[in-house]
């Protein structure tokens, strides 16, 4: 079985975009009983953000009230969380200030409900070299705030600039029938070479594969 920071996870992730980051969210009790499935499954991988939904009302919301529901799955779980955008904005900012509100926010909403196992910027502020971000979330590892360090969205020469400043847990990016890249990018190879694992999102090609609807 694979291992994300020393703990076992199943092969297939559980996402929670579309429990909170969509026009009509399900009701809660319907999410907390599709996330009780997830896990009952083995999908024990989670992965939100603190952009999937309002600063009102977005996973870490969710994760929060689930797990003051059902505090004994909060150990079986590897939480996985995407942040480190502009407080509103859909902008990358790598900036030590906005890394560490972002993280304070995440933490403070989750409120000792679930530890963060992961905390990933969900995209690579272009502004802010990558090593500098990753060593202002590293000071979180060394606190024990954080588990560990994934990433999202990124190159070959980030993935390995981003290692260098503090061993990375996990790359989080697409990978599917459709979307073959990080197979000829250098993606794949080189956390191969660092054996950092990747987390594929959407292998399902958006719901191509499965019952969903499609136009075109």
């Amino acid at each position: 079985m694979p291992e994300l920071v020393g703990k076992t996870v199943g092969p297939v992730g559980y996402g929670l975009m579309g429990l909170t980051w969509r026009q009509n969210p399900p009701p809660a009790e319907q999410s907390y009983e599709a996330m009780r499935t997830a896990l009952s499954l083995g999908a024990n991988n989670w992965n939100g953000g603190e952009l999937y939904g309002s600063p009102e009302r977005n996973s870490l919301h969710l994760l929060n009230e689930y797990f003051t529901k059902y505090p004994g799955d909060a150990e079986k779980v590897v939480l996985s969380i995407k942040g480190g955008l502009k407080k509103g904005e859909m902008a990358p900012d790598g900036s030590r200030e906005n890394i560490r509100r972002s993280i304070d926010e995440c933490l403070k909403v989750l409120d000792g409900k679930k530890s963060l196992d992961l905390f990933e910027c969900a995209r690579v502020d272009p502004k802010t070299p990558i090593e500098e971000t990753v060593g202002y979330i590293a000071e979180y590892v060394k606190e024990g705030k954080l588990g560990g360090i994934s990433l999202s969205e990124v190159g070959p020469q980030s993935i390995r600039k981003a290692h260098a400043a503090h061993p990375i847990s996990a790359v989080e990016v697409e990978f599917s029938l459709w979307s073959t890249e990080i197979l000829e990018n250098g993606v794949a190879a080189t956390c191969a070479e660092l054996g950092i694992p990747i987390i594929a999102y959407s292998p399902l090609g958006r719901g191509f594969l499965v019952s969903a609807s499609f136009s075109n």
